[in-house]
This record gives structure tokens, sequence and C-alpha cells, in this order.
């Protein structure tokens, strides 16, 4: 198999970069293929510790090329930071390119994004990056591509253009300040010559690497259920990081992936606002949050936390189209006496085991949970499968693949 996508199913979060970063030993090649730096990798690799935004975690691997594909909104000012930060560290970015088709996120992005949430009624929790500003001039074909960088006076005239136009909006709607175009272009004009050598056409070098039989691994952010057509709309990010995605923003045909790789954490959390059927507000979600070190790698905003919620996993299985799963953050969950896995929702009294639509519906959701013995061993210094299937054997025997009965019960862990 030579064309790989790594996915999250949950809210992301669920340790993707971890396991881009164990495939991509094995890769000639690493594709961002949506998303922008409103994500958060971390990884840790020979002991040291690598925040990442923008740049897919696969960039730790300098032997495999690193592509921003078409359908990333990238800052080319946190690019050259985040490159900057790998240099101190002692590793190479030589080998990272940006398609001259992926859409240039502009300072005036992150300015409409700030006012845009300060104005909302109903927050949905956007870290202020510009991503959805950027994706909206994108589909409104006012997005300035990186292609058109390259020739600097007609990118001037884009900016002055686009500036002139985005200054009436955040008076005339927001109540803010105009933004200074000649400051802007002169940003730009600084880093010029360090962005354009990087530009390249890469829907023709992936699709070329895996005709050629060559391990070409994509990396997209977030996760299914903030997928902009199939997550908990309108809390969600402004792209797709489904595998679907993968054909639209690295520009490879679906019949080209061969494995879909879905991580899923053992249990859930999610950043910023929308309905959490499984979340807990009390000292189980706390003790969570501790032991599982929840806090976000671009915000540092806590995690909400709470249970395994099998009905949105089932959901990111359906519409990515998992052939493996990744279970990880399991030993964080050792030392309970009991588990809880919720298998459906009860809505208006009906059971349902798939994820509504409607987040009115998913906000009034009480979880059915399963129950499942827990383990006190550690199994993070295990290092053995016979190790870990000892504990499996136990916990199946118990929850009633063996004969006996699931305990199930409905519950609601929303304050009063």
């Amino acid at each position: 198999m030579s064309a790989k996508v790594v996915v999250g199913t949950q809210w992301g979060d669920e340790g993707k970069g971890k396991i881009v970063d164990v495939l991509a030993d094995r890769a000639d090649m690493v594709v961002r293929f949506q998303g922008g730096d409103n994500a958060g990798h971390t990884v840790v690799v020979n002991g040291k510790k690598h925040v990442l935004h923008l740049l897919p975690s696969g960039v730790l691997r300098e032997e495999a090329a690193c592509i921003i594909g078409p359908g990333v909104v990238c800052n080319p000012f946190v690019l050259l930071k985040e490159m900057e930060t790998l240099r101190a560290g002692g590793m190479s970015t030589d080998h990272i390119r940006i398609s001259d088709r992926a859409q240039i996120l502009m300072p005036y992005h992150c300015y409409q994004d700030e006012l845009e949430e300060a104005a909302a009624s109903s927050k949905i929790g956007t870290t202020k990056r510009g991503i959805g500003p950027c994706y909206q001039d994108k589909y409104a074909r006012k997005g300035i591509r990186f292609h058109e960088f390259r020739d600097f006076a007609g990118f001037e005239k884009r900016v002055r253009e686009n500036v002139a136009m985005k200054n009436k909006l955040f008076t005339g709607v927001y109540g803010g300040h105009e933004m200074d175009a000649d400051e802007m272009v002169e940003q730009f004009r600084a880093i010029h010559d360090q962005i354009v050598p990087m530009i390249v056409e890469s829907t023709h070098m992936v699709n070329d690497a895996i005709k050629e039989g060559k391990e070409v691994l994509f990396e997209g952010a977030q996760a299914a259920m903030l997928d902009i057509n199939y997550g908990t709309y309108p809390f969600v990010t402004s792209s797709s990081p489904t595998s679907a995605g993968v054909t639209v923003g690295a520009g490879v045909a679906p019949s080209k992936i061969d494995q879909v790789i879905g991580v899923v954490k053992a249990y859930s959390t999610r950043v910023g606002e929308g309905p959490f059927v499984t979340e807990l507000f009390d000292e189980q979600g706390e003790w969570l949050r501790k032991q599982g070190f929840e806090y976000g790698a671009t915000t540092g905003r806590p995690r909400r936390c709470g249970w395994l919620d099998l009905c949105v996993v089932r959901h990111a299985d359906m519409i990515n189209g998992l052939t493996d799963i990744v279970l990880t953050k399991l030993d964080v969950l050792g030392g309970l006496d009991e588990i809880k896995v919720c298998v459906a929702y009860e809505i208006d009294g009906e059971e349902i085991p798939y994820v509504p639509s409607d987040q009115e519906d998913v906000a009034k959701a009480k979880p059915v949970y399963v129950t499942l013995p827990g383990w006190k061993e550690d199994i993070s210094v295990m290092k053995t499968w016979e190790e870990i299937r000892g504990i499996h054997r136990r916990i199946h025997r118990c929850a009633g693949i063996d004969g006996f009965r699931w305990t199930r019960s409905h519950q609601q862990h929303r304050p009063q």
C-alpha cells in the first residue's frame, strides 16, 4: 500500500501526530491536505517535545518530502516562525514545500475572525487564527493563492484591492479600525524571497509519487466531528478533515487511497463550544483532564472531557471508510474501577445509535452507557501483546462477550 490517510474520529486531539510520526518513518512524502494553524500537534521525538500548528507532524522526518497541500489555508508568517523553531532545534527544513494552489491566509483574515467572533450572539469558539474568513474568501473567489505571490507587483495589487474591500466591512459593519495596506505590503515584501523557493505545483508531484509506488502519507487537522458537512455544525471547522477531504485537498482520486487509519482516543475530549453528550462535569471529568493532560496545544485551553462515545466513532467510521483503528491514551484510564462507554443516545424517549444532524437534538440527548470493569495495572510499561491481552480478556469476560450481560444505564451529567 502506498497511499495512507490518518484521520481523527472524534473532535481532534486523539493523538494523530504521534501516529503520523511513526508512519512517516517509512514515508517518502507527507502531505497536509486541509486546515490551517488553528491545529495543534504535540510530538515527542528522541525525548524532545515539538508543538506544531501549521506544519504536519511528518515534517520531523527529514527524509520525506513535506507538502502543504492545495486545501490548506497557510499563514506564511506562522510557517516561517515554525520553520525557524525547528532549525533552532537542529532540524532541517529544506524538505518543506507549499502547493501553488494553497490559499494565503492574510492578516486581515485574523482581524476579521476576531471581529466576527466578538459580534456573534452565539459563540463558535474560534481560535481567531483567521481560518474561517480565509475559507470564506476562497469560496467567494476573492482569495489569494501562493502562485500569485511569485509576481510581487500583481500580488501587491490584489492585496490593496482586498484591504480596501475589507476596511469597508471592518468599519461599516463591525465598528473596527482600518488596516494599513502599505504596512501589509511591506510585511510580505520582507518574506518574499524566503517563501517563493518553496512554492511548487504539488498535485502532479503527489500523484506521480503514488504512481511510482512511493509511500505517501496524508495528514489532516481536527477530526470527523469538526467536519464542515458532517460534524456538529455550526460548531465545526471550515474544511473537511476526513478521508474525502484528501481528494479535494491534495488532488488525489479516491481510488488511489489504499488505507484510511482512524485514531480513536479511549475517552472523549472537545475544545470550544458545541454539544458534547458524554461530557463529565464532576470530579471524574477533572480526573480525566489531569491524567491525560488535556489542554489545547494551540490555545492552552482546558479541554472538555467525557467518556468514549461510540456513536461518534461509528459516525466517523461511516464517513471515512476506515480500514484501521488506532486506540490511543488507553493507559490514562488505568486505576479506574469502572469505565463507561456510550453506545446510543436517548432523545425524547427514543434510543438511537447514530449522531443526529440537529444540534438541538444532540444537546438534549442522554448517553446510554455500557459499564465495563477497569484495571489497576500500568499498561504504559507493557511491551508485549500478551501483557495487554491479559487485561483485554478479563474485560471481555466481564463485559458479556463470553455470555455475561452489560450494565446499561441512561445518564446525563449536565449541571441542573
